[in-house]
């Protein structure tokens, strides 16, 4: 599943598509939002001899390069996505933990306000916005959980 655009994109900055930097690549791809430990898990599917450093410095170098980006989402490692696909924000349910990627263009009132106001530029892709999905708040609403964070809203 090499890619030609990765091969190039490596290439033009002097790098080589090793096995590895092609393995955490390829990891990257399929898992969307994965951990150094779940990416190195991937890895090893195919390269039992893979350890975690190795999988910590690729990704450095792919982040370095513009390839892979990470968000936090939550305590614990960033997960990683490749760049091309980072122009999201991370929803993160807190009570089942699902993602939602929504376009950024959601909070576009919110930053051009804290960039009228403050100055600010915001990187909100960065990081993750905590609440609860639309199916957990249905689920707390019905079996009479107590008040929910807000109606379901959206498709």
């Amino acid at each position: 599943m090499v890619t030609t655009d990765w091969q190039s994109d490596l290439r033009r900055r002097g790098y080589r598509l090793t096995p590895q930097r092609q393995l955490v690549l390829e990891a990257v791809d399929k898992l969307e939002h994965a951990t150094p430990d779940e990416i190195l898990t991937e890895v090893r599917r195919t390269a039992g001899g893979v350890n975690i450093s190795t999988v910590y410095r690729t990704l450095e170098l792919l982040e370095e390069l513009g390839l892979v980006s990470h968000a936090h989402l939550g305590h614990g490692a960033p997960t990683y996505h490749l760049a091309d696909r980072h122009h999201h924000l991370h929803l993160v349910c807190r009570d089942c933990s699902d993602v939602i990627e929504a376009d950024v263009s959601v909070a576009s009132g919110f930053t051009d306000q804290l960039r009228e106001s403050f100055g600010f530029d915001t990187d909100l892709k960065h990081f993750a916005i905590f609440g609860r999905c639309r199916d957990c708040t249905v689920k707390k609403a019905t079996s009479g959980g107590g008040p929910t964070t807000g109606p379901p809203t959206g498709p």
